[in-house]
């Protein structure tokens, strides 16, 4: 007799309200949740979500869009989103598939809105996924704001949550409202995958609404922001900026990581 199969808890699509500058929003999140058929890459995700509304132009890495040592093999792609500022999304495979990593960041310099952060890792059958906002505004965010993405969070309130890590410098520039989620599929238990693909998505949903609704800012000044943190996050480092460091070499992984990612051209 077959055993049976107890999916996540999951709801039909749902609906909501955000007041912005062009006046109420209703957003129809994805099935929060729900099944998918298979589960969307961060990369078909952002340009999904950009270019219903953006003019996307490719930016030409050469050959740092394909590095691979040891083992692991980096793919990289970056982006012009015209009126918004810069888009990267980095893919890494890793010991014949036993590890895979993507990520994807949106590093706004013309309208005056986080940067955005989507972190997806699956080692060892553990899937990890990341939403992230980091305020590198000139203004703070309006309340609403960060209660449209706390309205999505909550949908996944029964996904485990990560271990908390080691405190980081960027804990104080990172939004409460954001998601970080770890987890396995059981045996009995299945969905988790789709799961953690809707809630990337539905942040995504949130973020490109609240990306239309963004007053243009002085570019200068906040590409400034952007720059202040992307230095600083390859300064002081980390697990995934020591990696890419010890894997290519400082001078390839400061032009990887600043240049690349988040749209910052490195200093001499």
């Amino acid at each position: 007799m077959a055993k049976s199969v107890r999916p996540w808890p999951h709801e039909a699509k749902c609906n909501y309200e955000m007041v912005t500058t062009r006046g109420t929003q209703r957003l129809t999140l994805a099935e929060s949740g729900g099944y998918m058929t298979k589960r969307m890459t961060l990369r078909d995700g952002v340009l999904n979500a950009l270019g219903r509304t953006y003019t996307l132009r490719q930016k030409d890495l050469g050959t740092d869009a394909h590095l691979a040592a040891k083992g692991m093999a980096f793919e990289t792609e970056s982006w012009e989103v015209v009126g918004v500022g810069h888009l990267c999304v980095m893919q890494m495979n890793a010991f014949f598939g036993l590890m895979r990593m993507e990520t994807a960041i949106i590093a706004p310099t013309a309208v005056d809105a986080p940067l955005f952060n989507l972190d997806w890792v699956k080692a060892l059958g553990t899937e990890t996924q990341i939403a992230e906002l980091y305020d590198t505004q000139l203004v703070p965010w309006p309340e609403e704001c960060h209660d449209a993405f706390e309205f999505v969070r909550a949908q996944y309130a029964d996904v485990p949550d990560a271990p908390a890590g080691d405190a980081r410098w960027y804990d104080d520039v990172l939004y409460p409202c954001s998601f970080h989620k770890k987890g396995r599929e059981l045996i009995g238990r299945k969905g988790l995958t789709e799961r953690m693909s809707r809630a990337a998505q539905d942040y995504l949903t949130v973020y490109a609404e609240l990306l239309e609704a963004a007053r243009p800012c002085d570019q200068a000044e906040k590409s400034a922001r952007v720059r202040a943190f992307a230095e600083r996050l390859f300064e002081e480092g980390g697990p995934a900026v020591d990696q890419v460091t010890r894997l290519f070499g400082g001078q390839t992984a400061k032009r990887l990581i600043l240049q690349h990612m988040y749209g910052v051209h490195p200093s001499e």
